[in-house]
């Protein structure tokens, strides 16, 4: 069975190649100072073997912008062009796809929210917030979205009427989960997928910012997409990660993950262009 590899983590990525981003735009306020740098890292993945590029949009929002002194119609610019860096990428490798992502107002709120599902909007307020940025993204020539890291279910019965709305726009949703049956703010990961089951436009639903030793049980209640967090562990008291990650090890992972079912395999938080060589090594 063949599989769609993903890339890893952007702003790990970022990160390595010497940028700061410790703001509340994390990788996204390089859309405003360092464009170029977001290219090389995108281009860096597809080299590693990557088949999508998935863009630097996950935290970028019209109001986070707007909050940082641009305008709205800037706002709108910047988010085009995280889909725009990510093309040039895919062209300049001469193969791959370009992912829009569409993260979580969790994201929006930095303060961890998208691991909780903790939010002060219910399903209608967060329709609207999501809206304006996902009818860009949704226009942008991005080949599909990925609705990613969603934490809860108000979110996902909100992201599901916009995908209802667009039937012409291709999508995966992914669901940040706590454990291996639940997503974060606690709903059963299986009732959560069902709110996509009858939208043709979605092509696969299943998980990512997760811990990879939940990703087996995952796939076994329905996850097709799949790309986990490294597997080290955020001291949040410390503000630093902890423990170690193998690359060799995650490719090892990977190819059980699609001996299972999974058919988008990637790396979330702290996986680099490495753990994407791994993966396609083990799925060649």
């Amino acid at each position: 069975m063949s599989s769609l590899v993903l890339d890893g983590g952007l702003a790990t990525h970022l990160e390595a190649l010497g940028c700061d981003l410790s703001d509340e735009l994390w990788s996204a306020k390089l859309l405003m100072e360092d464009p170029d740098v977001i290219r090389r890292a995108h281009l860096d993945y597809f080299m590693a073997g990557a088949d999508v590029a998935t863009t630097a949009s996950y935290q970028a929002s019209i109001a986070g912008f707007v909050r940082h002194g641009l305008t709205p119609d800037q706002a709108r610019d910047l988010i085009r062009l995280s889909v725009t860096l990510a093309a040039q990428a895919r062209d300049a490798a001469g193969h791959g796809l370009v992912a829009a992502s569409v993260g979580p107002y969790g994201a929006y709120l930095a303060n961890g929210a998208e691991y909780t599902g903790d939010y002060d909007l219910d399903e209608g307020g967060l329709l609207d917030w999501h809206r304006d940025r996902f009818e860009i993204l949704a226009t942008s020539g991005a080949d599909v979205l990925a609705c990613e890291t969603i934490p809860s279910f108000d979110e996902a019965r909100a992201l599901a009427t916009l995908l209802r709305e667009t039937p012409s726009v291709q999508a995966w949703v992914s669901f940040s989960c706590r454990d291996g049956e639940h997503i974060n703010d606690g709903t059963a990961f299986k009732d959560s997928a069902a709110l996509f089951e009858d939208l043709p436009n979605v092509t696969a639903v299943g998980v990512n910012c997760t811990a990879p030793r939940f990703i087996p049980s995952l796939i076994r209640q329905g996850a097709t997409v799949v790309y986990p967090n490294s597997g080290e562990t955020w001291d949040a008291a410390a503000q630093r990660w902890t423990g170690l990650t193998d690359p060799v090890e995650y490719g090892e992972a990977a190819a059980e993950w699609r001996a299972l079912g999974a058919t988008h395999i990637g790396g979330c938080c702290r996986t680099t262009p490495a753990h994407i060589r791994e993966i396609r090594s083990h799925l060649a």
